[in-house]
């Protein structure tokens, strides 16, 4: 029932992938000295990957529900602890202008939304995860929707990425004012 979703729903994921590694590869000299920012485009990264990896599953034998609930089960629950030990959300500056240091007494301390989204990223991982031990058609049909959650949160969160500036550019001179 759902095999046309997941037709359509992995093209889509591994084409914002291979969109996404094309901008890591030109931020790369920005992104390269910044241990943040390399653990933040991973997790991106595993926000298109991992649901495109779970569509192509889903396709492979949509009759055996113990394949895809196996298959969601793990890919999922995996997705969440990588997602929990890569530790990519995002620091605020401190004081000194850099994340991290110690400057004014101040620690570092997470930005507000960016730790929503990545605590958001593993709650959803975990919610497919057990809806894949549930099984039935509406358990595939509420993946589905967690699914394309996942996607937009992985959009919005590279969409940021993509735009953040907080760190000093390694490759790039800075903007002239106007």
């Amino acid at each position: 029932m759902l095999d046309v979703f997941y037709g359509a729903f992995s093209p889509a994921c591994f084409a914002l992938l291979g969109l996404w590694l094309v901008i890591v590869q030109v931020r790369l000299r920005d992104w390269q000295g910044s241990a943040v920012h390399r653990r933040r485009a991973y997790g991106v990264a595993l926000h298109f990957a991992l649901p495109g990896i779970m569509s192509l599953l889903a396709l492979v034998n949509p009759g055996d529900s113990a394949f895809w609930r196996t298959s969601f089960a793990i890919v999922a629950l995996g997705g969440a602890i990588v997602l929990a030990t890569v530790r990519g959300y995002p620091v605020r500056e401190a004081a000194s202008g850099r994340p991290g240091a110690a400057g004014a007494g101040a620690p570092a301390r997470p930005d507000q939304l960016g730790l929503a989204a990545y605590i958001a990223g593993i709650l959803l991982y975990v919610l497919i995860g057990g809806l894949a031990f549930v099984g039935g058609l509406d358990a595939l049909r509420t993946e589905a929707i967690l699914l394309t959650l996942l996607l937009f949160l992985g959009f919005n969160v590279a969409w940021l990425l993509l735009f953040d500036d907080r760190y000093p550019s390694h490759g790039r001179p800075p903007a002239p004012a106007l």
